[in-house]
């Protein structure tokens, strides 16, 4: 199967004047039935395709769009600047979460899933600090708003998160639980998560944890896959079980 890829122009500039980077965007030969917004990790950038790629040879149906991270400095690098969602520091449970850096990039990802058809399912995934962004924004859309209390406008479909971690697991469950819709919306939402028991950057049981703590606060449909000896990068197996599962769960018709 083939498909076209896109380059789109940067995007807009954060509250705190970052600017977010090109936009790639691989689109489905087939009957567009899905968007999935995908998320670079630390450093990197929306041109590495290789999970859109591998996916697009398998589902038709789905359009991907793979925007940039604005560059900034990295309190976990020194200061060192480079692409990143937010700005993050050691990967802890006692770690502050950069809620204004979350809720740009959030708010970044929502505008560009805003002008998709409505006939079009949509959902988000990532690898590591694109999957932290992923599962944030799960949290947004079951909450019906960002951190900064403004309203969450997209009604995702799935979410997807391979080696990352979840911000803000320790308050997600009490500010769910005060509100009937976000406890629908969040039991509504079906997540798949990935990690490699071996990872030495964002180490498995944070991976572990996250899931733990989604279930508890109410996500019903949150399925966690560990890839035993898996540092932190993704294998074909890996990605082959997320687009079944995207296919699957998405309901996507002329898959292969």
């Amino acid at each position: 199967m083939s498909y076209s890829h896109q380059s789109m122009g940067s995007g807009s500039r954060n509250a705190r004047g970052y600017e977010f980077g090109r936009t790639y965007v691989v689109r489905p030969k087939g009957k567009h039935q899905a968007t999935i917004i995908w998320l670079h990790g630390l450093g990197d950038n929306g041109s590495s395709l290789n999970v859109m790629e591998k996916a697009s040879t398998y589902e038709c149906s789905i359009k991907w769009i793979c925007p940039t991270a604005p560059t900034r400095p990295v309190s976990s690098l020194g200061g060192f600047t480079c692409t990143a969602w937010f700005d993050v520091g050691e990967i802890s449970e006692d770690s502050n979460d950069d809620i204004e850096g979350l809720d740009a990039s959030a708010s970044h990802i929502a505008n560009l899933l805003s002008s998709e058809p409505a006939d079009v399912k949509v959902g988000i995934g990532g690898f590591s600090m694109g999957a932290a962004i992923s599962l944030y924004s799960a949290t947004c859309y079951a909450l019906g708003r960002y951190g900064s209390g403004h309203a969450y406008p997209i009604n995702l479909r799935a979410v997807v998160g391979l080696s990352g971690w979840l911000p803000g697991w320790k308050s997600i469950r009490s500010k769910i639980e005060c509100s009937y819709e976000a406890a629908r919306r969040a039991a509504s939402l079906p997540i798949i998560l990935t990690h490699g028991t071996a990872d030495d950057v964002v180490p498995y049981r944070f991976g572990e944890k996250s899931a733990q703590s989604l279930g508890i606060a109410g996500f019903r449909q949150v399925m966690f896959k560990p890839h035993e000896g898996l540092g932190h990068y993704t294998v074909p197996k890996e990605l082959d079980e997320v687009v079944h599962w995207l296919t699957t769960r998405l309901g996507l018709e002329g898959s292969r």
